[in-house]
C-alpha cells in the first residue's frame, strides 16, 4: 500500500464501538464493531482502532487522520457526572439561574410542569461588583476586594471548575478579562471558563448556563483528550485527531479541552452529517434523516443539502443557545420497553432496557418485552444480530410479550407485537410531522433517509406514513455515525450581539462585527493550518419582528453591508417567518440582534467505494424467513444478504435484506433500486 492517506473514524456508543477504515482512492474501506467501554470510553476507542488496522491490514504509520465522535460530554450532562464548577456572576444576578424563563416547554403539562433542577446550586454561585451597560459602557468598575474570600471558599469546598459570566460582558469583556486573569493566578489547577468566549451574545440565563455546562465539563474532556493521545501514541500513529461537534463539523482537541460544551450531541451529529452526505451522491438534496437505536430516535432535516441548525436545543431540561444540528429526540428504539396501561392502550417507551439488561431475547436478564422482541416474533429480524455473534432468543421473547401485553389485553402474541409496532411508528412518525409539517415542509418533497441499527426496519411503515417521496438506506446504516466522521469539515462558529433597531440601521457598525469576527475566523483556520483554497467564510443574522421574544436565523450576503445587502436578509426572514408560521408582516420593523459567522475548513470527504454492476436487474436471494408484513399472518418471504446486491438491482417487496449491522424490511407494494454505491432506494410501487 502507498501513501500515508489513510483516514480513521471511531464513533462510539452506549452498546457498541463503531469504527471505520478508508483511504482517498476507495481501494479500502473497512468496518466493525466492539464492544463500549462504558467505565473507561479511551480503552473501547483503541481497542477499535487496532482493529480496524488489523482488518484492513495497515501499516500505523500510515495513517493521516483519527476522527472521533464521543458521547462523554452528552452522558456527563445527562447522568449529572460533570466536575463541581462554582459560578462567578455580577453582584445582584445570583439567582439568575433560579429565575430562568417564564415560559413552559410545549410538549409539558401546564399544570403539572415543574421547573428542572440547575446543574448549580445558589450556593455554587459567587458575586463581584461591577456593572457594564448593554452598549458596552462602565457604569460600576470590576471590584475584586473580596476575590481572596471567594478563592479560599472555592479551594475548600474542593471545585473542580469556574464558570465566569458577568452582565453584557458580550458587549464590553474587559471585566471578564480582568477576573480571569486573576482567577487562573490563584487558581492555576482549576479550569476556568469565560461567557465571552464561550457565548458572547445578550440574555443572561442562556449566556450563564452554556459557561457553565463548559466549565463542568472541561475537566472531563481535558483528561479524556489527554488519554486518546497517549492511546495512539501507543500505537504509533502519528496522525492528528479531530473531534465531533454538535454543530456538524470537527474541531481540534485542544479546542475541545477548552469549549468542551461543543461536544454536547458529537455522536448524534456525526451520523446526520453522514445522511446528508449519502444523500448527496444518491441525488437528494432534500432529506428527513431518522437515526433509531436501541433507546432513541433522533430526527433531522436536510435541505438544500444543508443540515439544518438551530440556537434553541436544550440538553437535560437545560437551554444549549449553541449552533448545534437542530435535532429532535424522542424515547423509541429497539430496546423501548412496551406495557399495558389501565384503559388497555399499549405504552410503548420512553422506558428502555437499554444494553443492560437489554430486550427479553437477548437473555441478559431483561424480562419485559420491546420493540427488538417484538421484531424478532414478527421475523422481521434475523434469529442473531451482528453476522452470527449476537444470538436472539425467540422463546423469551414471546414470553415477555405473551405475559406482559397479550394476555392482558386478551389477544394473541402476533397481535399484540403488530400493536407495539405500530404504536412505536406512530411516536416516529409524530416526530418526522414535527420536523416537517410542523415547519410548514412537504413531506413529499422529501426523502426519508433511515439507519441506525433499527431505522432500516421500520423505515418503509414510516416513508408510507409519512407520504415521503422515497425511503433511503445508506449502504452501512448501524454505523453511519462512523462513516459521517469521513464526511465533515472543520467547522467553528463565532457571534456577537449588536443590536440595531429597526428603521436606524448602522451599516458601518455591523461592517466592523462581521470584519472582526471574520478575522477571528482566520486566525482559528490559520491555528489548525487549514490553507486559503479550503477556506469558507459564511455570514448570518438572527433577526426579529419588534416586540417579539425569539428570533429566526437566515444568511446574511458577504462583503460591504449596505441597506442593499440588508434588506436581502430582511426579505429572507419575511419569507422563512411566513413558511414556519403562516404569516409575515413586511410593513411591520424588523430589529437586528446578533451577527454571525461560520467558518469552514473544508475536507476531502471518503464515502463507500462504487459497487459492481449488476449483469440483471433480479438479484438471488440466499434464503426464506417467516415474516408477518400485516395482519395477513406470517408468509414465505425472501431474504437477500446486502452484500451480494449489486448497482442496478431490483427487489420487488415484501423482502428482508440482512447485513452485518442492520437489516431492512421492504413491505408489500414497495421496490427497492440499488444505486452505484450500494445505497438503497425503495419507493411505492404506485410512485414508481
Amino acid at each position: 500500500m502507498e501513501g500515508a492517506d489513510f483516514s480513521i473514524a471511531i464513533d462510539i456508543g452506549g452498546t457498541f464501538t463503531d469504527s471505520v477504515i478508508a483511504n482517498k482512492n476507495g481501494k479500502v474501506f473497512k468496518v466493525a464493531k466492539t464492544a463500549s467501554t462504558p467505565a473507561n470510553p479511551s480503552e473501547g476507542f483503541i481497542k477499535s482502532v487496532a482493529k480496524v488496522l488489523k482488518l484492513a491490514g495497515v501499516d500505523p504509520s500510515l495513517v493521516e487522520v483519527v476522527l472521533h465522535g464521543s458521547t462523554v460530554v452528552t452522558n456527563a450532562i445527562l447522568e449529572n457526572k460533570s466536575a463541581k464548577t462554582a459560578l462567578i456572576t455580577t453582584k445582584g444576578f445570583r439567582h439568575v439561574l433560579e429565575i430562568g424563563r417564564a415560559e413552559i416547554p410545549r410538549e409539558s403539562n401546564l399544570y403539572g410542569w415543574v421547573k428542572p433542577n440547575r446543574p448549580i446550586k445558589p450556593r455554587d454561585i459567587f458575586e463581584v461588583p461591577e456593572r457594564i451597560r448593554y452598549d458596552g459602557t462602565v457604569s460600576l468598575p470590576l471590584d475584586i476586594s473580596n476575590l481572596n474570600k471567594i478563592v479560599k471558599v472555592i479551594r475548600g469546598d474542593n471545585y473542580d471548575a469556574v464558570a465566569i459570566s458577568l452582565m453584557h460582558s458580550y458587549a464590553n469583556p474587559s471585566h471578564e478579562k480582568q477576573l480571569g486573569k486573576e482567577l487562573r493566578k490563584l487558581l492555576p489547577d482549576i479550569e476556568i471558563s469565560l461567557s465571552f468566549e464561550v457565548l458572547p451574545i445578550f440574555r443572561e440565563y442562556e449566556r450563564a448556563m452554556a459557561t457553565i455546562i463548559n466549565a463542568s465539563v472541561q475537566p472531563i474532556v481535558g483528561s479524556y483528550m489527554k488519554k486518546l493521545k497517549a492511546e495512539l501514541k501507543s500505537l504509533e500513529i502519528n496522525a492528528p485527531l479531530f473531534i465531533m461537534k454538535s454543530n456538524g463539523g470537527i474541531f481540534t482537541p485542544k479546542e475541545a479541552a477548552k469549549f468542551g460544551v461543543h461536544m454536547a450531541l458529537s455522536g448524534p451529529a456525526s451520523g446526520m452529517s453522514g445522511a446528508a452526505y449519502t444523500g448527496s451522491i444518491a441525488g437528494h438534496k432534500n432529506l428527513i434523516t431518522i437515526d433509531m437505536g436501541g433507546t432513541s430516535a433522533d430526527v433531522a432535516l436536510v435541505k438544500d443539502g444543508l443540515l439544518q441548525t438551530s440556537t434553541g436545543a436544550r440538553i437535560n431540561n437545560q437551554p444549549l443557545a449553541l449552533p448545534i444540528i437542530d435535532i429532535h429526540t424522542i424515547g423509541a428504539g429497539g430496546g423501548s420497553i412496551a406495557s399495558v396501561a389501565k384503559n388497555g392502550a399499549i405504552l410503548v417507551g420512553p422506558e428502555s432496557a437499554g444494553a443492560t439488561p437489554g430486550p427479553a431475547a437477548y437473555n441478559l436478564g431483561g424480562t419485559r418485552p420491546t420493540v427488538t422482541d417484538a421484531n424478532l416474533i414478527l421475523g422481521r429480524i434475523p434469529p442473531h444480530l451482528l453476522g452470527g455473534t449476537v444470538p436472539l432468543d425467540e422463546n423469551a421473547a414471546y414470553k415477555a410479550i405473551d405475559e406482559f401485553i397479550a394476555k392482558p389485553l386478551g389477544t394473541n402474541v402476533i397481535e399484540a407485537s403488530l400493536g407495539i409496532i405500530k404504536i412505536v411508528n406512530e411516536t416516529m412518525h409524530g416526530a418526522l410531522k414535527l420536523m416537517s409539517v410542523e415547519r410548514g415542509l412537504n413531506p413529499a418533497d422529501f426523502v426519508l433517509t433511515a439507519f441506525g441499527g433499527a431505522g432500516p426496519v421500520h423505515g418503509g411503515d414510516l416513508m408510507r406514513l409519512l407520504s415521503a417521496s422515497g425511503l433511503l438506506i445508506p449502504r452501512y446504516p448501524g454505523i453511519l455515525c462512523a462513516n459521517g466522521l469521513l464526511t465533515t469539515d472543520l467547522k467553528y462558529d463565532f457571534a456577537l450581539t449588536k443590536l440595531q433597531r429597526a428603521k436606524n440601521y448602522d451599516y458601518n457598525a455591523m461592517n466592523l462585527v462581521f470584519e472582526d469576527l471574520e478575522k477571528s475566523a482566520q486566525l482559528r483556520l490559520s491555528e489548525d493550518r487549514v490553507s486559503l483554497d479550503r477556506r469558507v467564510i459564511n455570514r448570518a443574522v438572527d433577526l426579529r419582528y419588534a416586540g417579539q421574544g425569539t428570533e429566526l436565523t437566515v444568511n446574511f450576503p458577504p462583503g460591504l453591508v449596505t441597506k442593499e445587502t440588508t434588506q436581502v436578509a430582511v426579505k429572507e426572514f419575511h419569507d422563512l417567518h411566513k413558511q414556519l408560521y403562516t404569516f409575515s408582516d413586511d410593513s411591520s420593523p424588523v430589529e437586528i440582534i446578533n451577527l454571525r459567522v461560520q467558518a469552514l475548513g473544508k475536507s476531502d470527504y471518503i464515502g463507500p467505494p462504487s459497487i459492481m454492476k449488476s449483469d440483471n436487474i433480479e438479484p438471488q436471494s440466499k434464503s426464506v424467513r417467516r415474516v408477518v408484513i400485516d395482519q395477513t399472518g406470517y408468509e414465505n418471504v425472501p431474504v437477500f444478504d446486502r452484500d451480494s446486491l449489486l448497482d442496478g438491482h431490483e427487489i420487488l417487496g415484501p423482502a428482508i435484506i440482512d447485513q452485518l449491522d442492520s437489516t431492512t424490511l421492504i413491505l408489500r407494494d414497495q421496490k427497492l433500486k440499488v444505486d452505484m454505491f450500494g445505497n438503497l432506494l425503495i419507493r411505492e410501487c404506485a410512485n414508481e
